[in-house]
């Protein structure tokens, strides 16, 4: 992390007829750092992408990127980004590397650089194999790497992901987390939108959380986490009536549940006194308990009442 600003939007809102999509957004990035924009469907991260990157003008608000007003310097801000799209945006009928020549041209590279730069492109996401295949051949895993390599083409100081590994299987998102920790290990700045908690939480450095167009709050995850909740999670199933005798006992000292349809999840600083309690409780039952760390999702529950899957 740099103390740099690379991206600051300092009451950002954007309209789309009668619907508020962004409302008041202020929003700091420091250079070196992945920030993740967590919420739901619906809930603005692709509009403040799209704003930060110069495709939509916010309805009022200043956004600053690299220091300058996106909305006067748009060429002189796009030459230092690079921007992977929810869909691809790729050429099907030529292969990976003719794709990336051709976007290499946008870029006003020339040989000997364009041929270097496809080959280290190639490399670094694991394209060799079907470097020469036709795109409209390729698995979804492979357009997916080839789409995020046309956006590192100019060597970008700030890279966009949006939703980038969403639809792929586990190994393919695996693979791409990790060429996402080189970039930042390297240097590059990481915006990301995602409704995947272990994403988030395992690639951000700082993610803020949006609803309904606003930031809910925003920091690095476990300070979020520790802000809001506590260390350990109990869940189970518990019908509504059955909830004051099962978890009334003054001594158990909850520090908070929420509860979504007959799931109860509750938040302690250490879960075994409620387990115990809970299998006094049931006499021989076996009431099926899931014990597990406080993550992101429990605190955008928290702070939201939505879950990550749904909209507002």
């Amino acid at each position: 992390m740099t103390t740099e600003t690379i991206v600051e939007a300092a009451c950002v809102s954007k309209r789309f007829g009668s619907r508020l999509a962004v409302d008041r957004l202020d929003l700091r990035i420091p250079g070196g750092v992945c920030f993740g924009l967590l919420g739901p469907n619906g809930a603005g991260k692709t509009t403040t992408l799209r704003m930060i990157y110069g495709a939509t003008r916010p309805s009022s608000g200043k956004i600053l990127v690299f220091g300058m007003d996106i909305a006067r310097n748009p060429r002189a801000v796009r030459s230092r980004l690079g921007v992977t799209l929810q869909q691809n945006v790729l050429i099907e009928a030529l292969s990976p590397e003719e794709n990336l020549r051709v976007f290499g041209r946008y870029h006003l590279l020339s040989e000997p650089e364009l041929s270097r730069r496809i080959g280290e492109l190639i490399d670094f996401l694991e394209l060799e194999s079907h470097a020469k295949v036709p795109v409209q051949k390729l698995s979804g895993g492979f357009q997916r790497r080839l789409a995020i390599a046309l956006s590192l083409m100019n060597r970008p100081e700030l890279l966009i992901l949006d939703e980038p590994t969403t639809g792929l299987d586990p190994a393919v998102r695996l693979a791409l987390w990790s060429r996402v920790r080189d970039l930042r290990a390297a240097g590059t700045t990481t915006l990301l939108t995602t409704h995947y908690m272990d994403e988030a939480q395992r690639l951000c450095d700082r993610v803020a959380i949006i609803s309904g167009g606003k930031v809910m709050d925003e920091g690095a995850p476990p300070e979020l986490i520790a802000a809001h909740l506590a260390p350990e999670t109990v869940e189970f199933d518990c019908a509504p009536e059955e909830e004051p005798n099962l978890l009334g006992e003054p001594g158990l000292s909850l520090r908070r549940r929420l509860r979504v349809g007959k799931r109860v999840m509750i938040y302690l600083e250490d879960a075994t006194p409620l387990i115990e309690h809970v299998r006094r409780h049931d006499r021989g039952d076996r009431r099926a308990l899931v014990v597990r760390p406080t993550n992101l999702e429990d605190v955008f529950l928290a702070l939201t009442g939505t879950s990550l899957e749904g909209g507002q």
